[in-house]
């Protein structure tokens, strides 16, 4: 999902979405249809943290160039967080 923080948005001028469906929009991160199994599951949302570290990892390029320190911090912790999770996640699909 690409997002901008609430206040980073604000600071920017940026409306925030205000809806699930305004959100959808801007996702990368596609629905999953019916019951996944569990290992299945667990590939998914290895899908779905890289892709919200490669959002984050993209933004930080445009919060350097706006000379943004405060959203450059958020995006860099972020980005740890969705790293290392989507790194233990893998680590429960090896076999």
């Amino acid at each position: 999902m690409h997002w901008i923080s609430l206040p980073s948005a604000s600071a920017l001028g940026i409306k925030a979405p205000g809806s699930y469906e305004a959100y959808e929009k801007l996702t990368t991160i596609s629905p999953v249809k019916g019951e996944p199994k569990a290992m299945e599951m667990v590939a998914l949302l290895v899908e779905a943290q890289e892709a919200t570290a490669r959002t984050a990892r993209g933004l930080l390029a445009l919060a350097d160039d706006a000379n943004d320190q405060p959203t450059m911090d958020l995006l860099t912790q972020r980005l740890d967080v969705h790293e290392k999770t989507a790194w233990m996640l893998r680590s429960l699909l090896e076999e």
